[in-house]
């Protein structure tokens, strides 16, 4: 076991990192949920929303990249908690510590590969409409017939799409953080073997 004055130096690492952790990924998740609850709101209120239909296992891969940040943000918890419980007379063991942290790194990677497979899905939907755009200064051209109300050509990519791509992007980078602070963490308890 490690001695007195590196068992204190790693519950203050574990509690300053995963409050960190904590924070970053609660501060990002609230902006998904807003850009998630915003799309889902926009995107029916939008005047031709059935012809976006390629973003949806993209918003789906994303909301539930969603629901595993917020189990992440569960685990954070639980590493400042156990950062908390190694200054105490009962403290949990290195092999529950590192087991707690590994959690971490599998869900943090978990969520990774979900937010880039959902990046990907959003993106490909986006590039296909792009490509059916009319070239034109605005994209989008607008024919008037006369005595009748213009109509667009094309499809243009609206704010809302490009909301999902930045609602995916905020999830991954929540997940990212978590990896990384896991990752410094796991190395520094394996560091006092």
């Amino acid at each position: 076991m490690a001695d007195r004055l590196d068992l204190q130096l790693i519950a203050a690492a574990l509690r300053r990192l995963g409050w960190i952790r904590l924070w970053s990924q609660v501060v990002l998740g609230v902006v998904v949920v807003g850009v998630l609850l915003f799309n889902n709101i926009g995107g029916r209120l939008a005047a031709n929303s059935a012809r976006a239909l390629g973003l949806g296992p993209g918003i789906s891969l994303t909301t539930i990249a969603f629901l595993l940040l917020i189990w992440c943000i569960w685990q954070s918890w639980l590493v400042v908690r156990c950062g908390r419980a190694l200054n105490s007379p009962v403290r949990p063991s290195k092999g529950e510590t590192t087991r707690l942290i590994k959690r971490g790194v599998l869900a943090d990677l978990a969520g990774i590969t979900l937010a880039v497979l959902g990046y990907q899905s959003l993106a490909g939907s986006l590039f296909v409409q792009a490509s059916q755009q009319v070239p034109g200064f605005f994209g989008a051209q607008i024919q008037a017939t006369p005595g009748v109300a213009g109509r667009v050509i094309g499809l243009p990519i609206t704010s809302i799409e490009m909301l999902a791509v930045l609602g995916n992007t905020q999830v991954l980078f929540a997940h990212l953080i978590g990896l990384w602070i896991s990752l410094w963490l796991l190395q520094r308890v394996y560091r006092t073997a």
